[in-house]
Formats: C-alpha cells, sequence, structure tokens
C-alpha cells in the first residue's frame, strides 16, 4: 500500500481521540472553582472561556485532520485537488473518492488492479454493492458496541440493562446522533480498509498457493 493511504488511516484514527479530549478537557475544567478567591469574576470568566476554546478547539483539529485524510488519498491516487471538495460530503465524499481508479497504481497494489480491470458495468455494480455493504457493517458494528457498552455499564453500577435502555430512550434524539456519528465514522475506516485487507488476503493467498521448494 502507498504511504499515503497509510498515514490517512492513522490521521483518521486520530479524529475520535481528539474530540474525546476536547470533551474530557471541557468537563474537567470547572468555573466554579475560581469560587472564594480574589479576581472570581475575572478567573471565572476565563476558565469559562478556556473550556469553550479548548472545546470548541478539537473540533477544528478533527477538521483538519480529516481535510488531511482526503488531501492523502487524493495524492495517493494523483488526483486534481478539487476533489478536495469532496470532503463537505462526508463519507459519502470517501466513498466517490474512493471508487476512482489510482492514476499510478504501485506494482504490489493488487486491489488497484483488481478495481482497474472491471467494465463500467461491472465496476458500478461493485461499488454499489460494497457501499451498502460497508453501511450495512458500520451499523451491525455500533450495534454490538452498544450493547457490549449497556452489558458493561450494568456490570459495573448493578443497573439492570432494562433500566438503562429506558434511560438511553428517553434521550433518544441524543444518542441517535452520537450513534449516527458513529456509523459515519465506521463507514469511512472500513473504506480505508478495505484496499488494505484485499492485498493482504490475496498476498497471503498467493504465499500459500505458490509451490515450495523442496
Amino acid at each position: 500500500m502507498k504511504r499515503q493511504t497509510v498515514v490517512a488511516l492513522g490521521l483518521l484514527l486520530l479524529i475520535p481521540a481528539v474530540l474525546m479530549l476536547g470533551g474530557f478537557l471541557f468537563a474537567m475544567i470547572n468555573p466554579e472553582i475560581a469560587a472564594g478567591h480574589a479576581n472570581y469574576a475575572a478567573n471565572f470568566y476565563l476558565l469559562s472561556r478556556l473550556r469553550v476554546v479548548l472545546f470548541l478547539g478539537s473540533g477544528v483539529v478533527a477538521f483538519v485532520l480529516w481535510i488531511l485524510v482526503f488531501f492523502l488519498i487524493i495524492r495517493s491516487k494523483q488526483r486534481s485537488m478539487w476533489w478536495l471538495l469532496s470532503a463537505g460530503l462526508g463519507p459519502f465524499g470517501l466513498a466517490i473518492l474512493a471508487s476512482l481508479n489510482d492514476e499510478v497504481p504501485a506494482e504490489t497494489d493488487r486491489y488497484a488492479r483488481f478495481v482497474a480491470n472491471m467494465n463500467i458495468f461491472v465496476r458500478i455494480a461493485y461499488e454499489v454493492c460494497r457501499f451498502a455493504l460497508i453501511w450495512l457493517l458500520a451499523y451491525q458494528a455500533m450495534v454490538v458496541k452498544r450493547n457490549l457498552m449497556i452489558l458493561y455499564e450494568s456490570a459495573t453500577t448493578g443497573v439492570a440493562t432494562a433500566q438503562i435502555i429506558a434511560t438511553q430512550n428517553a434521550s433518544s434524539g441524543m444518542w441517535a446522533f452520537g450513534e449516527s456519528l458513529e456509523v459515519m465514522f465506521l463507514v469511512v475506516l472500513f473504506y480505508l480498509l478495505c484496499p488494505i485487507v484485499f492485498n493482504i488476503v490475496a498476498r497471503t493467498a498467493a504465499f500459500v498457493a505458490s509451490p515450495k521448494p523442496r
């Protein structure tokens, strides 16, 4: 695999870590700790602004990482930088970008050669099926993660799983938004992993099938 693709995968994995760090710092900074000290009003204002800046800053960093992911994929495919506009379409933009042929595929990139050898009709059918399968896998992965987190919370707090589910249903809008973000992140992750996994499996199969010296 090209180095740009591997680096793009690493940057993508940093996005949730950055957002979680921003949320953690926002929750940890309590402006009320300035109570009882001199210049309470000024300190409270500064701490309030600091937690907001850290929270928004994590979003900005995540956005920059997202743009860099698209930039590196475009570079790896030797495509025009105009394709960077597809980053605004989220995972749909990456699906479009991932469907483009590599202008200069690496000699060892079996996946690039695999899709390049398809005719237009087979390629369209393949990309549609891949798109649907990746979204389905991402959704199922989110459901499994949700159920595991419910079981973990029940085991650590002693609260019945039915009560935890009822609490989540009471704020279903917030949970649905968070889970939709998880699904979209997984879709992008699976799109980046698809050629990597294909190449690993193809190389392993070729190695196993190759004649062994006696």
